[in-house]
């Protein structure tokens, strides 16, 4: 069902927005400010003041021409032309400067054709003509010169007028400047202003639409993971988070019915857990009686039969001398089968020791144990200078050790002395990797599994002794530490057999010899 309202996404998308919308306001506003005061502050630096200056230029130039008639006038020495011919000059090129200055300023351009044509009708009415007939040597007549210095007054009222508008126009650019400048900094002022209330408002927004939401979902999961299962998580604020609290409420819930489906169980277990007990009270019990009240027969069995093979003998013939020989084998035999037996069912109960075992020394045992039958093929053992030292229980360690050696005694190629050679090194996961490899019979690959089940045999009893035990003692002892036990399969001749056990100490060094010949040094 499609669910309506803003993700957390939604909502800082959207403050985003409203802070973009903000500076893109503020930075037309601040650029247009910016604009309008420098188009004041150009206008006034840029065209008014040096028109301003060229005006004064154009002025003076007047004044020159009007002061080099006048004392060429009265002296008659042509080098009192120089100011009129220089002003002419000047008035030409200040005319053309302060009009493209101020040509966007109608009153000021009125002013300044105003004055040039009152100049020009000045030099054309008097000034030429007032130099004109002092060359030519006549009198200049006094209402000639009145009328000229009238017409000169009518030129500095329009320069007055000029002066005046300038100074208008300037005053009105530093206003509109200093106003400008005010309307400016109040506008960045009033920005500011609008940004920090505009953060201020987000953050609000943000704390209640986002932050109080997510902090009620924090407290209500900390709460169910301290063990208040039956508080409700609570689906407030955005989209998102309203769907989070959801799930999150549906996972306690599926929670919630998997620890009572959990309790349920474990009180199942508890009366199996309680069932295992009574079991293995009767399986001690069991062991107790097979060592002791089990074999007890049996070895009344043998003895009564050794006595009437004794007595008896001589009246007996020989099947029944044969017969005896069978029931004192097969009692001894069941002996042997019970005491493996109760060896194998005390792995991981009797002997479940956890301390530092050094498996050199535990191998020493074994083949002190072993000394006999390895004198008597003159067995060649070989094993490693070093072997680790790590945490288990010695002496399954040295039975795995005497089980494997003595298998790859026994099992070895008739008329000819064993060599076995025992390895150790550490592999990639960790782990020592050990191996027992011996040139004897070998074992087909086909009956690598099977040779590690209790019972199985490969031979019959007449050809190799045993119970079928050894194997499957060691896989039990092997798994027991935490390794794994296996055949090599890919070897043409003999057997070796690998295992491996964690890696929980430093090696030790022995000061064994590398080759044995016969029993262990």
């Amino acid at each position: 069902m499609e669910r309506g309202g803003l993700t957390v996404q939604g909502w800082c998308q959207l403050m985003a927005g409203v802070m973009t919308v903000l500076v893109v306001v503020a930075g037309v506003v601040g650029v247009a400010l910016f604009r309008a005061t420098q188009d004041a502050s150009d206008q006034l630096t840029d065209h008014l003041a040096p028109a301003r200056v060229a005006t004064a230029t154009l002025q003076a130039a007047l004044v020159d021409q009007e002061t080099g008639v006048r004392g060429y006038v009265i002296s008659r020495n042509t080098e009192f032309l120089q100011p009129y011919t220089q002003g002419l000059a000047t008035e030409r090129q200040t005319s053309a400067t302060i009009t493209r200055l101020v040509g966007h300023r109608p009153v000021l351009v009125h002013d300044l054709k105003a004055l040039e044509g009152a100049a020009a009708t000045w030099r054309r009415q008097y000034a030429e003509p007032i130099v004109a007939a002092t060359r030519a040597g006549r009198t200049v007549s006094p209402s000639t010169v009145d009328g000229s210095k009238n017409a000169f007054d009518h030129l500095r009222t329009l320069m007055n007028a000029q002066n005046a508008h300038f100074d208008a126009d300037t005053g009105q650019l530093r206003d509109r400047l200093k106003t400008d400048q005010t309307v400016r900094n109040a506008t960045f002022a009033a920005l500011l202003v609008l940004f920090l209330l505009t953060g201020v408002a987000l953050m609000v927004l943000a704390r209640r639409s986002v932050g109080r939401p997510l902090e009620s979902l924090r407290l209500s999961v900390r709460e169910v993971a301290g063990g208040d299962f039956a508080r409700r998580i609570p689906a407030a604020g955005p989209r998102d988070i309203r769907d989070l609290g959801e799930d999150v409420d549906s996972m306690r819930e599926t929670i919630v019915a998997a620890l009572t489906a959990a309790r349920e169980q474990q009180a199942v277990l508890s009366s199996q857990a309680v069932e295992l007990q009574r079991s293995n009270a009767e399986l001690e019990q069991f062991a107790y009686v097979a060592s002791h009240d089990l074999q007890e027969p049996l070895r009344k069995v043998a003895s009564f039969c050794q006595l009437i093979e004794k007595r008896y003998g001589d009246q007996l013939d020989e099947r029944g001398t044969q017969y005896i020989a069978f029931a004192v084998d097969g009692a001894k035999r069941m002996q042997i089968l019970i005491n493996d037996l109760l060896t194998f069912s005390r792995v991981g109960r009797h002997y479940d020791a956890r301390e530092p075992v050094d498996l050199g020394a535990a191998l020493g045992k074994a083949l002190a144990n072993l000394e006999a039958v390895a004198e008597e093929t003159q067995a060649d053992i070989e094993r490693p200078g070093d072997l680790p030292v790590l945490t288990g229980d010695p002496t399954l360690l040295t039975m795995l050790w005497q089980n494997l050696v003595g298998n790859a005694i026994k099992f070895r190629v008739p008329d000819s002395a064993p060599h076995v050679r025992i390895e150790c090194e550490r592999d990639e996961d960790g782990m020592w990797r050990l191996t027992v490899t011996d040139d004897g019979i070998g074992i087909p690959p086909e009956f690598a599994e099977k040779v590690f089940v209790i019972f199985q045999r490969l031979h019959t009893r007449d050809a190799y002794e045993g119970t079928g035990i050894g194997l499957a003692m060691c896989k039990k002892i092997v798994e027991h530490h935490g390794g794994r036990i296996w055949l090599d399969t890919t070897r043409d001749q003999g057997t070796r057999v690998c295992f491996t056990l964690p890696a929980q100490g430093a090696p030790a060094r022995h000061d064994a010899a590398r080759t044995m010949e016969g029993s262990p040094a």
